[in-house]
């Protein structure tokens, strides 16, 4: 549980200004997106020990043991950002450097930023965000694997890594709550600043990226793939890849990315 010195710092100096931990939910998403049909106002944040039904990109399960990582949500309401549909992936955005902040602040790993929605270090995924819409709201979720057992699970293995794996100790998860939540009220103060502000944002991205520079395939909604390397990302949140031979860049406004061993 997130003790309550934390809270009340928390509703201070961010917007984030109710916390709500559970030792288990289905989905800390779902719940969020249920509250913000109740009329929930924003600031808002769901925790949960242990999901049922975590989901991640592309109807994927999101599943980790209880008490081993981060499971967050934020209700947003993206007329107070200044943030239209078609700008909604730029929360994701912030919330992964929020991510990327909180990590290099408690536990000193600095993790890099795979496009769209993951952090990773080296080719294992350390996090995952999923944005979900309905109506008006706008819900922000990120599980972040902090304190794996010894033996993490066989599907897992090489594939993701935990906080405790990287540093050879336990992180506490409300320290890393709080910061994770006041570098995400930064981040989304930005978002809310017009142009200039959105434009701070993204060039942290791009220098915290781990897939600009790299050989990628980014697999489309419509079954197709492009491959080619990561050229730039604009400051509207979009890949630009450089296909072998092609004299400018194809802009990618969603997909899924796969690093390609040996770039």
């Amino acid at each position: 549980m997130l003790p309550d010195e934390d809270r009340t710092r928390l509703a201070q100096a961010t917007r984030f200004d109710d916390v709500r931990w559970f030792p288990e939910l289905d989905s800390t998403n779902r719940y969020l997106l249920d509250e913000a049909r109740r009329g929930a106002g924003r600031g808002v944040v769901a925790v949960a020990d242990h999901q049922t039904a975590g989901r991640g990109r592309l109807g994927r399960s999101w599943t980790a043991p209880a008490g081993s990582s981060l499971l967050v949500s934020v209700l947003l309401w993206p007329a107070t950002l200044d943030l239209g549909v078609d700008e909604y992936h730029l929360a994701v955005s912030a919330a992964g450097l929020a991510a990327r902040a909180a990590c290099l602040a408690v536990a000193g790993v600095a993790a890099g930023l795979k496009w769209p929605n993951d952090l990773v270090v080296g080719h294992r995924k350390l996090a995952g965000i999923l944005a979900e819409a309905e109506g008006p709201a706008l819900v922000v979720g990120t599980g972040l694997n902090v304190n794996w057992p010894s033996d993490p699970p066989d599907e897992l293995a090489g594939i993701a890594v935990a906080l405790n794996q990287l540093t050879g100790r336990t992180t506490d998860r409300a320290e890393l709550l709080v910061g994770f939540l006041r570098a995400l009220d930064e981040r989304l103060g930005q978002l809310s600043a017009g142009m200039e502000g959105r434009a701070r944002l993204m060039a942290d991205y791009r220098a915290a990226s781990a897939t600009l520079g790299r050989s990628v395939r980014i697999d489309v909604a419509d079954g197709s793939s492009i491959t080619g390397r990561a050229h730039s990302i604009d400051d509207q949140g979009r890949l630009l890849v450089l296909a072998p031979g092609a004299d400018a860049p194809v802009t990618v406004n969603a997909g899924d990315v796969v690093h390609l061993r040996g770039s």
